[in-house]
């Protein structure tokens, strides 16, 4: 079975922008857009880490990823002689 995209979903991609911008044009032309300011920004943030920090699991598969990527270019070989 095959499901039909209907209204925003069934139109390409450039469409899709183009109205997109014109939303976003209008918004801020009402004055009712968002405008991020640092501090809402950096708070945005904080909510974020904490959530995603929350998930204990997911943070260990984060620092094993972090920590394969440092040591991904380094020789076991090599030997700092000094």
């Amino acid at each position: 079975m095959t499901i039909k995209k209907r209204g925003f979903a069934s139109m390409d991609k450039e469409q899709q922008r183009e109205i997109a911008s014109k939303g976003g044009k209008t918004a801020h032309e009402k004055g009712t857009a968002h405008k991020w300011t640092s501090e809402t920004a950096r708070e945005a943030g904080r909510k974020g880490g904490k959530a995603v920090s929350q998930n204990r699991e997911h943070m260990a598969t984060i620092g094993r990823k972090g920590g394969k990527n440092s040591h991904k270019n380094t020789n076991s070989n090599d030997v700092n002689e000094s």
